[in-house]
């Protein structure tokens, strides 16, 4: 899978380790940076994160930063984009199974390292269910 990551300066040392992650486990990454955790504007490093998603040229995608939230906003202003702020292992499967969520936030002050590892893996691992929802959310995205 072709998965795109961007992230702020309060999110990159969990971007560098999940681009790690997601390399060993054969998935082509697209990191859009930042490349330091030198202080920097997070909208810079999102938008083309999410915009990557938007246009087809990456299936899925993950931002991060202190607490995930700003990014998940900026990302979510896309359209065809439904990006999920994940704290657990569970809000990742739930994200993708009822809201076939294409992007996942972390926010690397609000959890260790492997538990954003493994929100990772399970929403890659999770498939969405369909349903009712989903046809209402793709008609929102056209008006």
């Amino acid at each position: 899978m072709k998965i795109s990551i961007g992230s702020d300066h309060a999110g990159y040392e969990y971007k560098e380790a999940i681009k790690e992650m997601l390399t060993n486990l054969s998935h082509e990454v697209v990191d859009f940076g930042t490349g330091s955790a030198e202080s920097v504007d997070y909208p810079r490093f999102i938008r083309p994160a999410a915009e990557a998603v938007a246009d087809g040229r990456c299936e899925r995608g993950i931002v991060l930063g202190g607490s995930g939230n700003g990014e998940a906003i900026c990302a979510n202003r896309l359209r065809g984009i439904r990006c999920a702020l994940c704290w657990s292992v569970e809000s990742a499967k739930l994200a993708r199974l009822h809201n076939d969520a294409n992007m996942i936030s972390l926010g690397q002050r609000m959890m260790d390292r492997e538990t954003a590892l493994a929100i990772v893996r399970m929403w890659l691992d999770t498939a969405f269910e369909g349903g009712r929802h989903i046809g209402r959310i793709a008609q929102l995205d056209e008006d």
